[in-house]
């Protein structure tokens, strides 16, 4: 797996999200209530901070947690909560280590549908089905990990020519697209709010 991503906007960092399937999988992990930039430079900072180019399962789901959120927390953090975030990333590497050894890849490796693969990933800790849908979307439309149905299996972000999420973004042009997409969602959500009227108390 060695692919040119441009989620961290920076070129150490997204050479790291495109060799290293931990890296893209604890990047997705952190991608929440920070912009995605920070989220997906994540990795690289928590590499080079535990003193390796790469990061392994085994030595995440092995360090102390206090030391490992020390290792979040450091200025400039790696998360806008780096507490709860680092035990987010050790409950995945210890998930990881029990079921695959460790081996990230093995996830998506041997799968033989979009649906089994999406299983896979809605099982892991902080993958929800919305979280599971964009990852399979960004291992289908970057990375080349085509199992059977993934289109179908990761739904609207599946779609071919879509701009919805991370996994349509390949440069600054469709990470403005898909900025813009997010905007209009949420402006969406605000005005269906603001429309439902209020329920009377009883």
């Amino acid at each position: 797996m060695d692919v040119t991503l441009r989620l961290a906007q920076q070129p150490e960092a997204d050479a790291l999200l495109g060799r290293s399937p931990l890296a893209a999988l604890t990047g997705m992990l952190l991608d929440q209530q920070v912009p995605m930039e920070w989220a997906f430079s994540g990795p690289y900072t928590i590499a080079r901070r535990m003193g390796g180019d790469d990061l392994d399962a085994h030595e995440i789901a092995a360090c102390d947690p206090e030391r490992f959120a020390e290792v979040l927390s450091a200025k400039p953090a790696v998360h806008r909560y780096p507490g709860s975030m680092a035990r987010r990333v050790q409950q995945l590497c210890q998930y990881l280590v029990d079921q695959y050894d460790g081996d990230a890849a093995a996830l998506w490796r041997d799968v033989a549908t979009g649906e089994e693969l999406l299983g896979r990933l809605n099982a892991l800790p902080g993958f929800g089905r919305q979280k599971s849908q964009i990852f399979l979307a960004l291992l289908g439309k970057q990375f080349g990990v085509r199992p059977k149905g993934w289109r179908e299996a990761a739904g609207l972000y599946g779609e071919e020519g879509s701009y919805r999420s991370v996994a349509d973004i390949t440069g600054p042009e469709s990470l403005d697209k898909v900025r813009a997409f997010k905007q209009q969602a949420k402006q969406a959500a605000k005005a269906a709010k603001t429309a439902t009227p209020k329920r009377p108390k009883p």
